[in-house]
Order: C-alpha cells, then sequence, then structure tokens
C-alpha cells in the first residue's frame, strides 16, 4: 500500500495492493505501521460504519463540529464520487472542495482528518461505503451543507436521484461559514 498526498492538507488517498488471481482478488484495507507512518492513531478509530445506496444517490455534505472527526472511507462494493470540503478556519485551502472515485477496482481509500465536510454519490446500481471513524457519533456536533449550494459549487456527474430529507434541507455554505466565525 501507498500513501498519496492532496491538495487539501491532511487528506490522504491510501492506495492498496491489489491482487488478481482465477479465483477474485485479494487486498490489504489497513495497515497499521503505515498509518503511524503517516501520522494516524490506529487506536484512535473507535466506530466502523458501512451504508449502502442505489445509483444516483447523494449523501452529505456532513461533518462534525466540537473537535470534528477523522475517518477513513472506502468504497467496499461499487462506485461512488466522493467528495471533500475544507471547513478549518483559517486554512489556506478552506472553502475548497475535492472529488475522487472511489471503487471496487483500485480499492482506494480517504484519509479524512477532522474539519472537513464529506459526502458522496452512488455511480453504480449499488455501492457500499465503509468508514472507520475516530469518535462516537453526537448528535448535537453534527454539521451539514446542502448537497448543491451555489456557493460551494460542489460538481455532481450524474443527475441526483434522491438525497435524504436531512440533506434536502440543510443548511447553505454561508449559514455554515457564520456558524464556524462565531465559534472562533
Amino acid at each position: 500500500m501507498r500513501v498519496e498526498t492532496t491538495a487539501l492538507a491532511g487528506l490522504l488517498v491510501l492506495v492498496p495492493d491489489v491482487r488478481h488471481d482465477e479465483r477474485g482478488f485479494f487486498t490489504r484495507t489497513f495497515e497499521v505501521d503505515l498509518a503511524r507512518a503517516h501520522g494516524l492513531d490506529p487506536d484512535a478509530f473507535v466506530q466502523d460504519s458501512q451504508s449502502r445506496s442505489r445509483q444516483g444517490v447523494v449523501r452529505g455534505l456532513h461533518g462534525r463540529g466540537g473537535a470534528g472527526e477523522a475517518k477513513l472511507v472506502r468504497c467496499a462494493n461499487g462506485a461512488v464520487h466522493d467528495v471533500v470540503v475544507d471547513i478549518r478556519p483559517g486554512s489556506a485551502t478552506f472553502g475548497r472542495w475535492l472529488a475522487t472515485r472511489l471503487d471496487d477496482v483500485e480499492h482506494r481509500h480517504l484519509y479524512i482528518p477532522a474539519g472537513f465536510l464529506h459526502g458522496h454519490q452512488t455511480l453504480t446500481p449499488t455501492a457500499d461505503v465503509c468508514y472507520r471513524i475516530d469518535r462516537e457519533h453526537n448528535q448535537a456536533e453534527d454539521l451539514a451543507v446542502r448537497y448543491d449550494d451555489p456557493d460551494l459549487g460542489v460538481e455532481w456527474p450524474a443527475p441526483v436521484t434522491v438525497v435524504s430529507d436531512r440533506d434536502a434541507h440543510a443548511p447553505s455554505w454561508q449559514h455554515l461559514q457564520h456558524l464556524l466565525a462565531s465559534d472562533q
């Protein structure tokens, strides 16, 4: 497995070595020593979650206030267009977003540090996304921005078929900016 940096400081792409043969494939999905070598504390992860979505579904853009939360995200089945948004006040890339494809072919993972919104759109008939998270969920710290906020300008590659009521009624990017500024 190798680790690639991105234009958003702290956001890492983990690229595993996938071995294919007549049976299918084999790949490692996590390596403790590699994580530590890149500043990740493998003991910090306290929760694993998984979602399954149909084609066109958008989940997000979600984040966590307070101390935030870090996530290790991968697509175990299918493919998604995965999006992260830097919401760290004072960051040189505040308000910038980055998209990458996560799928069951390349098996790339994203390490998303605290201070980012995250969301994805399903590109295949179904997709399973797995999350390893470093904090217990606290609903009072939930943050969200509407997936189609024009000021943020996230580009989704396909027509959006379904979003949750929460995501459809999420606040604007401008609202979140004011909220973050008032926390300073």
